[in-house]
């Protein structure tokens, strides 16, 4: 189970990072907070790291839930620096892989 959220995470970060020709998701606006916009992909990955976190053994789940707070204030706009959803995502997904060694 938490090998589908490693890899859907992935393909949705790629995604949202390189355009691949041939491949597009369709990542338009959903609705602005803050004025930052909010867009369909930034709604998966909510829904992704939340599904992660209900799964993640007990030290990665707090650890998860900390970076997933961080995310959200970074992609609402309250903390403004540059990449850090990305980096977190990144964060998020190695936690997982290490999660996955551990058993």
């Amino acid at each position: 189970m938490i090998e589908v959220v490693l890899v859907l995470l992935v393909i949705f970060l790629i995604t949202g990072l390189i355009e691949i020709p041939g491949f597009t998701l369709p990542n338009f606006v959903l609705f602005r907070i803050n004025g930052e916009p909010i867009t369909l992909l930034n709604v998966l990955i909510f829904m992704l790291i939340l599904w992660a976190i209900g799964i993640l053994p007990s030290p990665f789940r707090e650890i998860a839930g900390v970076l997933f707070v961080l995310w959200v204030l970074s992609v609402l706009g309250f903390i403004a620096i540059a990449g850090l959803s990305n980096l977190i995502v990144i964060g998020i997904i190695v936690g997982i892989v290490f999660s996955m060694l551990k058993k």
